[in-house]
């Protein structure tokens, strides 16, 4: 591999294995505490009032629509709510809001350009204050000022006006005929805020105020305390429900995955660990010891591969890289992504890393029902048809070296992705497959608070994509997937020019997938939509614009003690959390 490549590749600023340090560079150290002398130790009794909540990042806002991570919204929802959420079949259930819009009652105007949400009477925030229509109006002049620059703005770009009818009447009025009236303000982006609580932050300096980390909400707990690495919630004393069932609620980030699964599965430590991306055989392991469960939902979360159609490691004028400016030296092909596409052994990758938290897919729009594809979108692994792909398309190794060339050009990749034990081993199935086809690969392995940065100077992110590959998980997020299948416009693109703020970080940029995009967005027929979508999902596959290789579950350690646990996925886990109870001791 070239010097330059070779530098770059190991830039990778320290590895952290999720918020724990990695002496020695950035080699996967070996999970310690395995064995059955720590699973079965002894465990000072817990307080069965204290409900502990474990996850693998530290939060740094509990404001979601500030959020820099997963972990932002799973702890933010616990305190703030939304005007509804979608259960685990995708259908509207409310919350702040008194019943769901719908054309029959009135709520979702014929045209397809209003919506009018009646609220709750009688609710009031932790302090004691009335929450009123003018929350909502606020919630929305607080995400759309660009001062702010809301991780949630996007979810709101097509909002004209929110009006406060009255106190109790909310009407939205977008800028054109929307399909997707029911994305603002619902789900964990759509959280209202106090109005008289955040007004003052309504600005440029919105990130530093106090309220983000001790937030006034409706929900059923309040921030008590935070600390390093943690913090204490208790009851909201004007919580509009039955008083939640714990006196203390402990979230503690920073934990690796297989601790994290140790802690709920096998030792009883703790009640829930976010998430665990933990090899399937060590959940299975850990799972026997009886404490603990592993429990799944699967919603819209893709594994997926990004191919960067830049160069990575050519510079503009203006010194930005993976510009479109500099088209990639052979990942602009697309019979050399077809080639990549037919290397992945999705289904090696899911057995033996994923199990029963993964399905092998070549699918990019998988839930919910009516949009993804009613059928499994096939997929190969050959590498003898990859490699007839890559000889077509004038890659061969001339020099007997073992790396194909072209006009002096070796097949040479960067391979991203976060510090994880699963994500490296799949680094290395994906590198193994490449590397007999005849493509030399250097695998980069990025610290997680890094990989997932929002912040503009963290050349480390996904979103600055200074890379050839990288693998990572995202999906829809709500049941409707207008905002998702946006990521992948033109106007969506990451650049320097933006700030690297904008979610296409794969640089696609097609026309013709753009005017199909701006159909379906306002196809008020649900069957013709779910067809136009479909049709997206199927031309990003025939571009190769990404290579999902696996449909992910949301994987959740849960406590056999605890019910009412109750996960969709489209909002955080902790959406209803002030269901949960704990069951009598036996």
């Amino acid at each position: 591999m070239t010097e330059q490549r070779r530098y770059l590749a190991g830039v990778a600023a320290g590895c952290v294995l999720l918020g724990a340090a990695i002496s020695g560079g950035c080699s996967q150290p070996p999970i310690a505490d395995t064995g059955n002398e720590s699973a079965t130790a002894a465990v000072a009794p817990r307080d069965r009032q204290t409900l502990r909540l474990l996850y693998s990042r530290v939060p740094t806002t509990l404001n979601p629509h500030l959020a820099t991570g997963i972990q932002d919204f799973e702890a933010g929802r616990i305190v703030l709510e939304p005007l509804a959420t979608a259960n685990e079949r995708g259908e509207l259930v409310p919350i702040l809001a008194a019943k769901i819009p719908s054309e029959e009652n009135d709520g979702v105007a014929a045209d397809g350009r209003s919506v009018t949400w009646q609220l709750q009477p009688d609710v009031v925030w932790s302090d004691g204050e009335p929450f009123t229509a003018e929350d909502v109006v606020f919630t929305f002049d607080f995400v759309s000022n660009p001062q702010v620059g809301a991780a949630t703005a996007q979810y709101y770009e097509g909002v004209e006006s929110v009006e406060a009818l009255d106190e109790q009447t909310v009407k939205i009025n977008f800028t054109d005929v929307t399909a997707a009236w029911q994305i603002p303000f619902t789900g964990q982006t759509g959280v209202i805020l106090p109005k008289h609580i955040f007004e003052a932050a309504n600005g440029a300096d919105a990130r530093s105020a106090d309220a983000n980390l001790a937030p006034i909400g409706t929900g059923p707990y309040q921030v008590s305390d935070s600390q390093p690495g943690s913090i204490t919630f208790v009851p909201n004393p004007n919580y509009r429900g039955d008083p939640p069932a714990f006196k203390t609620v402990e979230f503690v980030g920073g934990l690796a995955p297989y601790a994290a699964a140790r802690e709920v599965l096998s030792t009883g430590e703790a009640d829930f660990a976010h998430n665990l991306q933990v090899e399937v055989e060590l959940l299975q392991d850990l799972q026997q010891d009886g404490q603990g469960v592993v429990d799944t939902v699967f919603g819209g979360l893709v594994e997926r591969i990004m191919l960067n159609p830049t160069d990575p490691f050519a510079e503009t004028e203006a010194g930005e890289r993976s510009s479109l400016q500099a088209p990639h030296p052979f990942l602009s092909d697309v019979q050399v992504r077809q080639a990549i596409a037919y290397a992945i052994d999705r289904d090696t990758i899911t057995e033996e890393l994923y199990g029963f938290t993964g399905r092998p897919t070549a699918q990019l729009l998988v839930a919910p029902r009516p949009f993804a594809s009613p059928g499994t979108v096939p997929y190969e692994y050959d590498l003898a048809r990859a490699a007839d792909l890559l000889d077509a398309a004038g890659w061969t190794d001339t020099d007997g070296d073992g790396v194909r060339d072209r006009d002096g050009q070796p097949m040479e990749l960067v391979f991203q992705t976060s510090v994880n034990p699963v994500r490296q081993k799949t680094q290395t199935l994906i590198a193994e497959s490449l590397e007999e086809l005849g493509i030399d690969v250097d695998i980069k392995r990025v610290r997680v608070d890094d990989f997932f940065s929002g912040d503009p100077e963290q050349t480390n992110s996904i979103n600055h994509f200074y890379a050839d590959m990288q693998a990572y998980t995202t999906g829809n997020d709500h049941p409707d997937p207008t905002i998702y299948l946006g990521w992948w416009t033109c106007d969506q693109i990451a650049t320097q020019a933006n700030q690297w703020q904008k979610p296409n970080n794969a640089r696609y940029c097609n026309p013709e997938y753009d005017a199909l995009f701006a159909t379906a967005k306002q196809e008020l027929n649900l069957e013709k939509r779910a067809a136009l979508f479909q049709e997206l999902d199927a031309l990003l596959a025939a571009d190769v614009a990404v290579i999902p290789i696996v449909h992910r579950a949301i994987a959740n350690g849960v406590s056999k003690t605890l019910t009412g646990v109750n996960p969709t996925p489209w909002d955080a886990s902790t959406w209803n959390i002030g269901d949960w109870q704990r069951q009598a001791a036996e």
